[in-house]
């Protein structure tokens, strides 16, 4: 059976898949891709798709949608502990981010531009600990690598070892 899926068309050079909040499926592509390839490219990613909606659905149930107080109560627990962790860390590492800001953002835990402002999201709070630490690592060791290269891992891996298994607290 066909996988129903919305597309948006634009000025991009590849095909994308995202499994939204709700379990639906937004296919992005270039505006000359044929609906034939698209399909094709959806079909191949089946098994992406069911085990990202799985996890989606998994987050759904483990953090229902917080109310406007619940979500300042995140934003302050950010802004109070997530500047002094990238402290630690800068500190440890050597690696000083331009700024610090916390976000609302829902589909990523933190993000760091190229003029190496990193940014986290309250929701991140929501985690424990080392995954938090792992998060703030990973935006830090993007101001010396802008990419997911074996260097950046290596990085990461220098100053806590076991990320691999930290990782397994997201969903």
């Amino acid at each position: 059976m066909k996988e129903a899926y919305e597309l948006i068309r634009s000025a991009r050079k590849t095909l994308s898949l995202e499994v939204r909040a709700d379990g639906t499926l937004l296919v992005r592509s270039p505006y000359l891709e044929s609906a034939e390839r698209i399909d094709r490219f959806v079909e191949s990613h089946t098994v992406w798709i069911e085990r990202t909606r799985s996890r989606v659905k998994a987050r759904r149930e483990l953090f229902p949608e917080l109310t406007k107080s619940e979500c300042e109560e995140l934003r302050r627990k950010a802004q109070a502990e997530l500047p002094e962790r990238v402290a630690y860390y800068a500190d440890l590492t050597g690696l000083y981010p331009t700024s610090v800001r916390i976000t609302s953002a829902k589909t990523r835990f933190g993000s760091c531009n190229a003029q190496n402002g990193i940014c986290f999201s309250l929701y991140l709070m929501r985690y424990p600990a080392d995954f938090i630490d792992y998060v703030v690592l990973h935006e830090l060791a993007h101001t010396k690598h802008h990419n997911h290269s074996a260097a950046f891992y290596a990085l990461i891996e220098r100053y806590i070892p076991d990320y691999k298994e930290r990782l397994r607290h997201r969903l």
